[in-house]
């Protein structure tokens, strides 16, 4: 199998230089155009690794990683990543079986993703309901476990998570307080409590991860604001009444394409005749795919991130109205970068929490979701919804305005007869 992996390396790079050392002591240098790419190595312990990355790439690369048969030269995992997905970007067809299991995987992405809401509960526990403790030693204060927003390029990642909230929540258009707002996978309840407090709104917000739930909860407690945040372990589809706002943050990718339309269905339905929704999620720019296999089995079990044409149709026919669209483009690398370095500052007090393969698995998937911010296909999109042309105002200006003076949203403006 060394020959046959051999031969996919000479014709996948194209950029940069990859240097192999083999099982047997040998070592290759794969040569793209001359000064053009990065560099990076790696050294393939066993000949059962080989045979993977022949046939399983994505899934051998991870599971290798994690288990110590693939180890990461000078530059670590995150070069090495960098340089295949530069590679497979330039040239999709250099490795024809990863091309030819990833067509596969495109035709049968309803059953992996398919996500009824005991599985969707178990899909989340999975992820989220991993020690606390984890979470708080590479997350920003708040626990915002999304796409940050930076205004500048330059912000901590603090003031970056602070900056996503008041962008969305000017999008919200918070406009008197007591509005009735529902937050769908409010994760540790930065963004209801936020809202609340900052706003004057008064949120609902639901997960299916126990962990999330009592954090929130003790959050909300210690801040003096119970009655007027409540958090309920709750699945989308359960939800009853009326809100005037509705916000999503980084849930949407959990719903599953089989899922999209009772998704936007359940909004139009609980949002009020003269409300908005907020709904920010991970997307693709390059048109439907599928996870990548070791994404889906180790870290977002039945997640998938859409592209917006898979996504604009639903919306479409929930008779909701998109009234603003904006694409975060580099955000997320931005914010993955911050996460990266902080989870490799505290690798040692993670280590102790769970073990080494662990942190292995935790540093693959952050460089990982990295480069594919900067190389892949993906990206954030954030799309605003109502019922009626006359919710939100004529034009974008308000936001900027919101923005400025943090707990203040701007009232729609009256509409032409």
């Amino acid at each position: 199998m060394q020959a046959v992996l051999d031969s996919i390396l000479k014709r996948l790079i194209q950029t940069g230089r990859l240097t192999v050392y083999w099982p047997d002591g040998r070592s290759s240098v794969y040569q793209g155009t001359p000064g053009q790419g990065p560099t990076a190595s790696m050294r393939l312990r066993t000949a059962a690794v080989v045979r993977r990355m022949t046939y399983s790439p994505s899934m051998a690369m991870g599971e290798g990683y994690m288990n110590g048969d693939v180890v990461a030269g000078e530059g670590g995992i995150y070069d090495l990543v960098y340089l295949a997905m530069a590679n497979l970007q330039a040239n999709p067809k250099g490795h024809p079986v990863a091309r030819l299991r990833e067509m596969a995987e495109l035709m049968i992405r309803r059953v992996l993703q398919f996500n009824p809401a005991g599985r969707s509960r178990r899909n989340v526990a999975h992820h989220y309901d991993l020690n606390g403790r984890l979470y708080s030693l590479f997350l920003d204060r708040d626990r915002q476990y999304s796409c940050a927003y930076f205004p500048q390029g330059n912000e901590t990642l603090e003031d970056a998570q602070a900056a996503k909230k008041r962008h969305i929540a000017a999008k919200l258009l918070l406009t008197r307080p007591g509005l009735r707002v529902l937050d769908i996978g409010c994760g540790w309840g930065g963004m209801a409590l936020t809202l609340a407090r900052d706003y004057g709104a008064d949120v609902t917000g639901i997960t299916l991860s126990q962990e999330q739930l009592q954090e929130a909860r003790n959050r909300a407690a210690a801040e003096g604001l119970s009655e007027r945040v409540r958090f309920e372990m709750l699945d989308y589809r359960s939800v009853q009444g009326q809100f005037d706002r509705i916000v999503s943050v980084g849930m949407f990718e959990h719903v599953g394409v089989g899922y999209y339309q009772t998704f936007f269905d359940t909004v139009a339905r609980v949002l009020a005749p003269d409300g908005v929704a907020l709904i920010h999620a991970i997307g693709r720019h390059d048109g439907p795919g599928s996870t990548n296999p070791w994404l889906r089995k180790y870290i977002f079990p039945g997640g998938y991130s859409p592209a917006l044409s898979e996504v604009l149709p639903a919306i479409e026919r929930s008779g909701l109205m998109s009234t603003d669209i904006e694409i975060l483009r580099l955000h997320y690398a931005e914010t993955l970068k911050q996460w990266r370095r902080r989870f490799m500052a505290n690798r040692d007090a993670i280590a102790s929490i769970y073990d080494d393969r662990f942190c292995r698995m935790f540093e693959f998937y952050l460089a990982a979701s990295e480069v594919a911010f900067r190389k892949g296909g993906h990206m954030v999109w954030q799309v605003q919804l109502s019922h009626t042309h006359e919710a939100v105002p004529l034009t974008r200006d308000y936001i900027a305005a919101a923005e400025s003076v943090p707990g203040r949203a701007m009232e729609p403006a009256r509409q032409p007869e």
